[in-house]
């Protein structure tokens, strides 16, 4: 005989599982306390090693870092300070220079003025004696010309006279109305 189809399934079938109870685990209220201890345990675990491995080297290397900081902003400050005093330095020698170099511009300028004063005297001096030299030669040229001159118009007065009267005069005679003539 067959069985029934209801009692087939009674004895085939398996029993229903158990319905769990308030689904994701970390929301079960049974497990609170146990969670909120280990939080408390674990919370105070990585406060003790922040507190007393992590945070003295925070902290040193915070302070190492400033003392750096403060190392190098005085090494800038002298060094600026070097600098500053260089500076003055290079201005206060070139001040210096600039002065001896005035100075030996404003004596070469008055070596070379000097120089010039008695260039131009010797040439003044040299012109004076060329001018002198050339008023004695030109009065002695005048003098020259002038005893030509006077010996040419007696020359000719002498001359006139012979030709417009045929007769001689004498030189003495001519020599005189020739001064007389020219106001000599």
């Amino acid at each position: 005989m067959l069985p029934d189809a209801g009692t087939m399934n009674a004895t085939t079938a398996q029993p229903e599982p158990a319905k769990a109870k308030g689904g994701f685990p970390p929301f079960d209220q049974t497990t609170f306390p146990s969670q909120i201890f280990w939080l408390a345990v674990t919370f105070a675990f990585l406060f003790v090693v922040l507190w007393r491995v992590a945070g003295p080297r925070i902290s040193g290397a915070i302070s190492a870092r400033r003392d750096k900081i403060n190392g190098d902003l005085s090494s800038a400050e002298q060094s600026r300070k070097a600098a500053e005093a260089a500076s003055d330095a290079y201005d206060g020698a070139l001040s210096v220079a600039r002065a001896r170099a005035n100075k030996m511009a404003e004596e070469n300028r008055k070596v070379i003025s000097d120089e010039i004063e008695r260039a131009k005297a010797q040439a003044d001096s040299e012109a004076h004696a060329a001018m002198a030299a050339a008023d004695t030669r030109i009065l002695a040229s005048r003098d020259q010309a002038k005893s030509h001159m006077i010996a040419a118009a007696q020359d000719a007065a002498t001359e006139i006279v012979r030709r417009l009267t045929g007769e001689s005069v004498a030189s003495g005679d001519v020599a005189a109305a020739v001064r007389t003539a020219t106001g000599s």
